[in-house]
């Protein structure tokens, strides 16, 4: 019935061209005549079946293309880069329109032969693009191989069969005999194999990369809906592009997951509920091809009649009306728990998301008017251009080039190929190019590049050009701004290779315009951008892939993590706050945090959230949890990130969990305004601490002791002790400053530990220089002079005063190092450091107590001997309160020495 509608189609359009131009009948000498073939898609959703009528025109049925520039019937020798780019235009006709399901005759230009032509293809001339070809006088006719192209994606495990070509050359995976329009966005196209006991299926939507396509047949016994017991195929494509289709059995209108029983339940794949699959037979749903082109998914499959698994395949009556069900929504990738691409909750409209209708596979169909044509259709990746980041430019082999042909080797930014690259006006984009010396980058005007003045092109260049090339060893910098003159889209390519290069599309100033610093956290998926402001911080972050939803977390990891996610919630752009303590959805807790200029936004897929938050949250921190997350700029934040499918704002399950986070915090330095990887600081910081205890704890205390309770030891050996332990102090305080100081790296006052330190430090330093000025002690019997009176009162006040800001210093920075890095046992150590200078004072009482007491017997003892020269050395009791007194005394006392009476 198909082939013969096709044949009084062709009979109508051939009496069409006879009665137009009953004179320019052509001859029918060449090999090619009949010569048949369905055109292979490259881009632009062409699809359509050329027929060589004679010497000079051919037939073109079926012909469904999306409109071009300059669109027209091309010529080349042959499929390769260099002869398509270097063919020439074979019709007066042109394709400047959208085609739905159109069928026409085409004429050669007078002055070819279809002998000069060995490809017929479909050409846009402004940007060298093949929407889609035929290999002319192929002899594949028959044999069933499929042509493909290097830039499709099909199946490793992709076999030749007959179903897939029925009497035409260089037939395509995209081409069926049948299909039926599901939704105004999904198609369902077949070919039907009965006496092959199979039927290949082609599912197209116009839909995201993360969403799923599915499509099946309802159990005719089920006494439920026509979902349960339904055997569907779920397809798609994986984080890498990579199309997959698989078999799955439908028990429950859930997700797939397993029950405390070890039951398996919802949408699961045939091999979750029979395990390994190792002969196929299980999983008989067998990949055929699959791609993504202009914003549309398609995926071709094959499946038999009657499938070997009688437990979770139905059987397929081809003859007779059956329910089939179908459905797109999103996918949750594999994790360590669930190694399947896992349908969720399509979440839509019926008969726009999902839905099911009768079915008659035999019965010729065809409702599918003209190409799907998606409102995104930029599917290559993203790369937004940050100032602060160098955009690193190699070249390596062309996979999935957006414009075909394409030569071998193509650019690559930042390890993707030839990705969409967005820019600010007024932001410097940084190339770092390590393409080799053949790869000369420049920006220009021509879509091709390749220097379109040898073309007789005229082009604008608006940066690089032949100096624009290096090496992995010496790269060369390129740095670019584009101004308001620079047009919204431009191009990145070679000087002397034609199509290495991409899109680049310029728009007025965003987040790097609107923020002072940013950085790129862990592998590279995730920016985030801040601006520092006196009581608050403005944050944005931006996935650099394209996800469900982004969350980032102020922490070491997932467990106790302050964190914030944004995501698209029904077109409307959401983000909240959350304390994660434990890894399961149930531990995610929501928060209350005070956010302001909060945005979220989805482009290309790729999630962006901004907000502005205080520093320090306005309320206690016994209140509530969220009041203890504090930002201190002085202190490295440490920031982690991860992805999904899809959130939820109500109500959080397994399938919200993470399918790409980051290996490792980072932390972010907010006041530099640049980030390192994580270390762990908490042994930098013990050993700062502990030289600190060290000096200011035993050391230096203890030379003030020396100084004013061992003077009663005779000679001069308190004083030794005295400077010795306060050298080694000071000495050992510094080493601990710089040491802290250089693992930073950076120094910040507005902490009250730098401020207990640093001045502590100072009043250290100054008790050396203080020493050396020291006045020489005036002769005995005199009196003493107000140089030395006032040394003497200066050196034991700043003694005194460094002792009390170091021990400040000491219990504010455990303090500081409990808030801040959640340092274990905190606490503990804060008491014992309590206990220990409680335990010093109690010291230093008695040890006064016991000098008050040695001073009174020296004075009574005294009071039985003559006055006399009582020499005394230069090195004084510093901190003695009676030293002046003592001086004062000693300047009246005669030097005439009595002796005792003798009775």
């Amino acid at each position: 019935m198909y082939h013969t509608l096709r044949f009084l189609g062709f009979l109508f359009i051939l009496i069409l061209q006879c009665s137009a131009d009953p004179g320019s009948s052509c001859s029918k000498t060449s090999s090619l005549l009949d010569f048949e073939s369905e055109i292979e898609m490259f881009q632009h959703q062409l699809r359509g079946v050329i027929k060589v009528l004679d010497d000079c025109s051919f037939w073109v049925s079926e012909f469904d293309m999306l409109p071009g520039s300059d669109v027209h019937w091309w010529g080349a020798a042959g499929p390769d880069f260099a002869n398509l780019t270097t063919g020439f235009v074979i019709s007066n006709d042109k394709l400047n329109k959208t085609y739905k399901n159109e069928t026409f005759v085409v004429r050669l230009k007078s002055n070819l032969t279809w002998d000069q032509i060995g490809v017929l293809a479909v050409w846009d001339i402004p940007t060298a693009s093949d929407f889609g070809h035929v290999v002319l006088g192929d002899l594949r006719n028959g044999s069933g191989n499929i042509s493909l192209s290097p830039d499709l994606a099909p199946s490793p495990a992709m076999e030749p069969n007959s179903s897939t070509v029925r009497n035409r050359a260089g037939g395509v995976p995209t081409m069926f005999e049948n299909c039926k329009a599901l939704s105004p966005n999904y198609r369902v196209r077949w070919t039907l194999s009965a006496d092959e006991n199979s039927i290949d299926i082609g599912l197209e939507a116009a839909t995201g990369t993360m969403n799923y396509m599915a499509f099946g047949w309802a159990d005719p016994k089920s006494s439920h809906s026509p979902m349960q017991q339904a055997d569907v195929a779920v397809t798609g494509f994986t984080e890498d592009g990579m199309p997959f289709s698989d078999d799955y059995y439908i028990t429950e209108y859930s997700e797939c997951m397993i029950d405390k029983n070890g039951l398996v339940l919802g949408v699961c794949p045939d091999t979750m509920y029979e395990g390994s699959d190792p002969d196929g037979l299980v999983n008989n749903t067998r990949l055929v091809y699959g791609h993504r082109k202009d914003g549309v998914s398609f995926v071709r499959y094959q499946r038999p009649l009657k499938s070997i698994d009688k437990k979770y395949d139905l059987p397929v009556n081809h003859t007779g009306n059956m329910t089939v069900i179908w459905a797109l929504g999103l996918i949750r990738p594999p994790d360590a728990l669930r190694p399947y691409y896992l349908p969720q909750n399509h979440g839509g409209p019926m008969l726009e998301t999902y839905g099911h209708l009768v079915l008659n596979v035999s019965e010729h169909v065809n409702d599918c008017l003209g190409p799907l044509d998606a409102e995104d259709k930029e599917d290559q990746d993203l790369i937004i251009a940050d100032a602060s980041v160098p955009l690193v430019v190699v070249s390596g082999p062309a996979m999935h080039y957006p414009n075909p042909p394409y030569p071998s080797k193509v650019l690559y930014i930042n390890k993707k190929e030839a990705p969409f690259l967005r820019v600010e006006r007024g932001v410097p984009v940084k190339f770092s190019i390590q393409a080799g010396h053949d790869v000369a980058l420049y920006i220009t005007s021509d879509p091709l590049g390749g220097n379109a003045t040898l073309r007789n092109v005229s082009e604008t260049i608006y940066a690089g050009g032949a100096s624009a090339q290096g090496v992995l060893a010496s790269p060369m910098e390129l740095v670019w701004a584009p101004d308001r003159n620079t047009p919204d889209q431009v191009y990145y390519q070679s000087l002397y290779t034609q199509k290495m290069g991409w899109k680049i599309q310029v728009v007025d100033g965003g987040l790097s315009d609107m923020y002072n610093n940013s950085v790129v956290l862990d592998d590279q998926q995730v920016t985030l951008f801040w601006t520092l402001s006196e009581d608050s911080i403005s944050i944005a972050a931006r996935g650099e892939k394209k996800s469900g939803y982004l969350a980032i977390g102020f922490g070491s990891g997932m467990v106790n993590t302050y964190a914030y996610v944004g995501w698209i919630d029904e077109g409307i752009g959401r983000v909240n706050t959350y304390w994660i303590d434990r890894k399961d959805a149930s531990s995610v807790h929501p928060t209350n945090e005070t956010l302001s200029h909060v945005r979220c936004k989805s482009e290309n897929g790729m999630i962006t959230f901004e907000f502005t938050r205080p520093l320090k949250p306005h309320c206690s921190r016994a209140e509530r949890q969220e009041c203890n997350n504090i930002v201190d700029p002085t202190t490295p934040l440490k920031v982690v990130w991860a992805m999904g499918a899809g959130w939820s704002g109500d109500h959080l399950s397994e399938r919200n969990m993470h399918s790409a986070t980051s290996s490792r915090p980072v932390r972010v330095l907010l006041m530099r305004g640049s980030a390192e990887a994580e270390q762990d600081l908490r042994p930098v910081l013990a050993v700062h601490g502990f030289m600190m205890f060290l000096a200011w704890g035993i050391l230096l205390p203890g030379g003030i002791l020396a100084a004013r309770y061992l003077k009663h030891v005779k000679g001069d050996g308190w004083f030794q002790i005295h400077v010795y332990l306060q050298y080694s102090g000071l000495a050992i305080v510094l080493l601990g400053f710089l040491f802290a100081v250089a693992e930073l790296r950076g120094l910040y006052f507005s902490s009250l530990h730098v401020k207990f330190g640093i001045t502590a430090i100072f009043l250290a330093c100054v008790q050396p220089v203080n020493a050396s000025l020291r006045p020489k002690r005036t002769a005995n019997g005199e009196a003493v002079s107000p140089k030395r009176l006032a040394w003497e009162y200066l050196h034991v006040i700043v003694g005194r005063s460094a002792i009390i800001l170091g021990i400040a210093a000491l219990i504010s920075g455990m303090k500081h190092l409990g808030d801040r890095y959640g340092g274990e046992n905190v606490e503990g150590l804060n008491w014992a450091l309590i206990i220990w200078f409680l335990l010093g004072a109690l010291m230093v009482l008695y040890l006064e107590y016991r000098e008050r007491k040695r001073e009174k017997d020296r004075n009574s003892e005294r009071s039985s001997w003559v006055l006399g020269n009582m020499e005394e050395d230069d090195s004084t009791d510093l901190l003695g309160t009676s030293n002046t007194e003592k001086e004062s005394h000693l300047s009246q006392i005669l030097e005439v020495q009595l002796q005792p009476l003798s009775k």
